[in-house]
């Protein structure tokens, strides 16, 4: 018996957009859900830019997605700290996204006794504030990243990004960060609860096997791979799990609304 799937998560990167380029049948996708009145959300484990800044890329893009259906790993960042901290003193190396997630929580950031070393993405990653991470850690902070993703895509080939950073800050400090964006389920859990969804009911397409379809699966939801992005379709039988349904695009997708 197939599931009633009645919400949808999304993956940003590779799924809807690529390049700044609107992949063919996303606007038809979120529109369509638009017009259902489907609970949605889209993801991305970027942490730089705010849902605003995210909403108005898309937007230049053709594709309409209100800033409150945008969750980021910066988002879910903050709502998972909120819940583990009292005091809510953060030192943080990235950039608006997370900054802004971290102080609509209430957060104070500071180079001075942080609870946290919170490390997001940015394409400028300063020594001197990371070697000022390594020392907070090894004085007591506990060391939470972003996102795992070991490089960023760029027009001129891939850039380090937050996992390759937090893998030398971890050589460093010998402390093993806690990866809050996918493939973590807490990111897509944390998505549902804003949305009122449950994961029986809740698809999610993703365009990587490693991140989207394992944090899918773990949650329990409905998974649909799209080879639009990073995960080639002979690539699947290297990993020991499988999606549910694999799609040549979003485009195949629509008719399932």
């Amino acid at each position: 018996m197939t599931q009633e799937i009645t919400a949808w998560l999304s993956d940003m990167d590779g799924v809807l957009v690529h390049e700044g380029h609107a992949i063919e049948g996303a606007a038809e996708f979120l529109n369509g859900l638009q017009e259902r009145e489907m609970p949605f959300l889209v993801l991305t484990n970027n942490s730089i830019y705010t849902p605003r800044d995210l909403s108005a890329r898309l937007q230049t893009s053709g594709l309409n997605v209100p800033e409150d259906r945008i969750w980021t790993s910066a988002l879910a960042t903050a709502t998972f700290l909120a819940k583990q901290s009292d005091s809510r003193r953060a030192f943080v190396v990235g950039e608006a996204g997370i900054t802004t997630a971290l102080h609509e929580e209430g957060f104070v950031l500071t180079e001075e006794k942080p609870d946290f070393v919170v490390l997001g993405e940015t394409r400028t990653y300063s020594f001197e504030a990371i070697t000022k991470a390594v020392r907070l850690i090894l004085g007591g902070a506990r060391f939470i990243a972003t996102n795992p993703d070991p490089t960023g895509p760029t027009k001129e080939g891939p850039l380090p990004a937050t996992g390759s950073v937090a893998a030398l800050i971890q050589h460093a400090t010998q402390r093993e960060p806690y990866f809050v964006g996918k493939p973590n389920p807490v990111m897509l859990r944390h998505a549902m609860n804003k949305i009122g969804a449950h994961s029986e009911n809740t698809a999610l397409v993703g365009d990587r096997m490693d991140t989207d379809i394992l944090a899918g699966m773990e949650s329990g939801l409905q998974t649909h791979l799209v080879l639009t992005g990073s995960t080639h379709a002979s690539e699947i039988e290297r990993f020991p799990y499988r999606p549910e349904y694999v799609h040549d695009s979003i485009a195949d997708i629509v008719e399932r609304l």
